[in-house]
């Protein structure tokens, strides 16, 4: 048995997982993951995510009881004020609350990448794919030099966004999407977290095949378009 204190409780494919799985290696704290069927959720899970999704967080405290944490933005938050390791928040106040904007922006673009990924025909696919477009052209435009979204520093936007990069990887080798044609900065970023190691972490080594079995099961337009 591991001595962590914490439980990270988990689904392949989601990216909110993701963000609190980076932040926990960013932070250099150990951690178990335990894996649920979305599909068929198990009554132990139901029991304590009061909105039946995840992540949820499980804090093994002095005690020896449990807390249990939903939402991946209080995850990582709670993460940012109580665990060791490197400041993944700005210390400016003005500056943070422009990071949470952004990191709300993130969830935004989730929202339209998930009718992307399961538009069934061309209409729909191009209205998302437009939209996708046109939300990565306002990150573009914040930007700076890099490597990452506030320069040489990693943080909690670079942890949502690295798993919004992620669903590229696999679309890219199935269909061009053109979505980041036009965005140079935005291009480099998503290299950049690609690299990381906390990033690569952040998922299983069947990632790609899991995804691409999620679009077969939604009749994905994407899959139509393969190369």
């Amino acid at each position: 048995m591991s001595d962590a204190k914490l439980t990270l409780i988990s689904h392949h494919l989601c990216p909110y997982v993701q963000r609190a799985a980076i932040a926990l290696a960013e932070k250099g704290v150990p951690f178990e993951r335990r894996y649920v069927d979305l599909a068929a959720k198990p009554d132990w899970f139901l029991a304590i995510s009061p909105l039946g999704k995840v992540p949820l967080l499980i804090i093994r405290q002095d005690d020896g009881t449990d807390a249990v944490l939903f939402e991946s933005a209080v995850i990582c938050e709670y993460l940012e004020e109580t665990q060791p390791g490197g400041p993944l928040h700005p210390a400016d106040p003005l500056t943070r609350a422009r990071h949470r904007g952004w990191i709300e922006f993130g969830s935004s673009i989730l929202s339209d990448l998930w009718g992307f990924e399961t538009a069934k025909d061309a209409q729909t696919y191009e209205v998302k794919r437009t939209a996708l477009v046109d939300k990565f052209a306002r990150v573009e435009a914040q930007l700076g030099e890099g490597p990452f979204f506030a320069g040489t520093a990693f943080s909690l936007v670079d942890a949502v966004f690295a798993p919004i990069f992620r669903y590229f990887d696999v679309f890219d080798i199935i269909a061009a999407t053109g979505i980041f044609a036009e965005l140079p900065r935005v291009r480099f970023w998503r290299a950049s977290l690609a690299a990381r190691q906390s990033v690569k972490d952040a998922v299983m080594d069947n990632y790609g095949d899991r995804l691409k079995m999620f679009l077969q099961n939604h009749d994905a337009w994407l899959l139509k378009l393969a190369n």
